[in-house]
C-alpha cells in the first residue's frame, strides 16, 4: 500500500538532479564493467574472451538468487525516517565502489592463469551479484516512493538516464584518451590498453561513485510511504514466479530490457575493438562517445513531449527501429573515414536514446498494473526481476563480444599484430548484431508489451481512485 506523505517539499528539480547522481553513481562501475572489462581482461590481463564471458555468464545464475532476495528484503522492511530505500544507498555506497576497483588489479597480470580467472570471478561477483544489487534495486524501487505521478516518474526516468549519459561519456571518452600507450611491432604503430593507467583510472571512478550516490541521498526525498508488507501477506517465491510468468508487461519488459542491453553494450563493447583496431584512432572513439551524449540529449529533450503525445511504448518501437536501419546503412556503406563512422554512430544513439529515455518509467507503469492485477504494492520484488534481467543482458553481451571475438580470431595474448580478415569481421559484427537486436526490440515493444497509453491512463486513474485522489 501507498500513502503519501503531503509535509514533504513538493516534488522538483532538487528530486531530478538527486536522482540524476543516483545513477551517476551506478555507472561509474556498471558503464566501467559493461563496456572494458572484457577489454581489460583480454589485453592487460591476458584472459581469452570466451572465459571472461563465460565467467560473466556464470554470475549471473547467483544474481537469480540475490536480486529476488533483495526485492523482497525490501518489501518487507520497514520505512525509516527518510524512507524505505535510501538507507541502502548510504550503506552500500562505498562496498559497490571498492568492490569495482578491485576487479581491475593490473598487479596480477603475470600470475598463473587459475588465478586470474579466479580473481575476476571472486571480485566480479562482490561487485555485481552482491554490492551492486544492494545499491541499485533500492534506488530503483525508489522511483515510485518519489512521487506517485506519471510525469512526474517520466522527469525522473529522464535525469537518470542523463546520469547514466554524463557517466557513459567520461568512461567512455576518457579511457580511450588517457589508458592507451602506442608501441611499433614490425614497424607499425599499434595502439594498446596500459593496465596501470586503467588501474589508476578505476580508482578515480570509483571514488566518484561515492561522492555521486551522497548526492543523491542527500538531494532525493521519498514521498509516497511503501509500507511493510507482512510475511503472511507476502506471496512466496513460487507464487512471485508464478505470477511473474503470468504477467504480459512484466515479461515482455523483461525481454526487451535483456535485448536492448544485449545490443548496446555488444555494439559499446566491440568499439572497443573496432576504433584502436580497426581505424587506429582511439581519439576517434572518444569523440563517438561525445556523440552519443549529444544523440541522448537531443532524446531526452523529445522524450516527454513525444511520450505525453503517442505514449511510452509506441515512440520506443519506432526509435529503435531507426536505430537499426542506420545501423544496416553503415554495413552496406563501410566507410573508411572514421569520422563518417561518428556521424553514424550520432544517427544510431539518437534512435536508441528516446527508449533509453522512458525505460525507467516503463517499468514504473509495470509495477502500477501488477499492483491492480494482485491487490498488493511489491516495487521490491518487481524490480528485482527486472534488474537481474537487465544483468542477463550483460553477461549476455559479454559472452556473445566474446564468442564473436573468438569466431573472427581476435587474439592478443600473445602480443602479435592482426589481419585485415579479422579488422573487416569486428567490422561487420560491430555492425549487424546491434542491428538485428534493435529491431527485435522493436517488435516486442509493438507486438507484445500491452501497456499503451491508453491502458496506462486507465491505471493511472484506478489507482489514484483507490488512494481517494481527484
Amino acid at each position: 500500500m501507498q500513502i503519501q506523505n503531503t509535509k514533504n517539499a513538493p516534488f522538483g528539480i532538487k528530486d531530478k538532479l538527486g536522482y540524476l547522481f543516483g545513477d551517476f553513481g551506478n555507472d561509474f562501475t556498471f558503464i566501467l564493467s559493461s563496456s572494458f572489462l572484457l577489454k581489460f581482461y583480454t589485453d592487460v590481463m591476458h584472459v581469452s574472451a570466451g572465459i571472461v564471458g563465460i565467467v560473466m555468464m556464470l554470475a549471473r545464475f547467483i544474481d537469480a538468487f540475490t536480486d529476488v532476495t533483495m526485492g523482497r528484503i525490501l518489501d518487507r522492511s520497514r520505512p525509516t525516517r527518510v524512507g524505505k530505500f535510501k538507507p541502502w544507498i548510504l550503506r552500500m555506497c562505498a562496498p559497490v565502489a571498492i568492490s569495482s576497483f578491485l576487479i581491475y588489479q593490473t598487479a596480477f597480470a603475470n600470475y598463473a592463469l587459475w588465478f586470474r580467472v579466479l580473481w575476476l570471478f571472486v571480485t566480479y561477483i562482490l561487485w555485481g551479484s552482491i554490492f551492486y544489487t544492494t545499491i541499485n534495486i533500492p534506488y530503483g524501487a525508489m522511483a515510485s516512493s518519489i512521487s506517485p505521478e506519471p510525469s512526474d516518474r517520466q522527469s525522473l526516468s529522464t535525469f537518470r538516464s542523463i546520469g547514466s549519459v554524463l557517466a557513459g561519456v567520461i568512461v567512455g571518452a576518457g579511457i580511450p584518451l588517457f589508458a592507451y600507450d602506442s608501441e611499433l611491432v614490425d614497424g607499425v604503430e599499434i595502439l594498446r590498453l596500459s593496465g596501470t593507467k586503467f588501474t589508476i583510472i578505476a580508482g578515480i571512478f570509483s571514488a566518484l561513485a561515492i561522492l555521486a550516490y551522497l548526492v543523491c541521498y542527500f538531494l532525493v526525498t521519498e514521498r509516497v510511504t511503501v509500507e511493510k508488507i507482512e510475511k503472511h501477506e507476502m506471496p512466496s517465491v513460487t507464487r512471485l514466479i508464478s505470477n511473474s510468468l503470468k504477467n504480459r508487461a512484466l515479461i515482455s519488459i523483461i525481454v526487451a530490457s535483456i535485448i536492448m542491453l544485449l545490443s548496446q553494450f555488444t555494439l559499446q563493447q566491440l568499439a572497443n575493438y573496432v576504433f584502436p583496431d580497426y581505424y587506429g584512432n582511439t581519439a576517434a572513439q572518444s569523440a563517438s562517445t561525445l556523440a552519443m551524449m549529444v544523440g541522448m540529449i537531443v532524446a531526452a529533450g523529445t522524450a516527454r513531449p513525444l511520450s505525453s503525445k503517442f505514449g511510452k511504448a509506441e515512440i520506443s518501437a519506432t526509435s529503435n527501429l531507426i536505430a537499426a536501419v542506420v545501423l544496416v546503412i553503415l554495413f552496406l556503406v563501410r566507410p573508411q573515414n572514421v569520422w563518417v563512422y561518428v556521424g553514424f554512430s550520432l544517427f544510431a544513439w539518437l534512435g536508441l536514446g528516446v527508449f533509453t529515455m522512458v525505460s525507467w518509467a516503463l517499468i514504473t507503469d509495470v509495477i502500477d498494473d501488477a499492483e491492480i492485477r494482485h491487490g498488493i504494492r511489491e516495487d521490491g520484488s518487481i524490480y528485482s526481476l527486472y534488474s537481474f534481467s537487465r544483468k542477463l543482458g550483460q553477461a549476455a553481451a559479454a559472452g556473445i563480444t566474446g564468442l564473436l571475438l573468438t569466431l573472427i580470431g581476435y587474439n592478443r595474448t600473445d602480443g602479435a599484430g592482426i589481419s585485415q580478415s579479422v579488422r573487416d569481421g569486428l567490422f561487420n559484427a560491430s555492425t549487424l548484431v546491434p542491428a538485428i537486436g534493435f529491431a527485435l526490440l522493436a517488435a516486442v515493444l509493438w507486438f507484445w508489451y500491452p501497456l499503451n497509453k491508453s491502458r496506462v491512463q486507465a491505471n493511472v486513474k484506478i489507482l489514484r481512485e483507490r488512494r481517494g485522489e481527484k
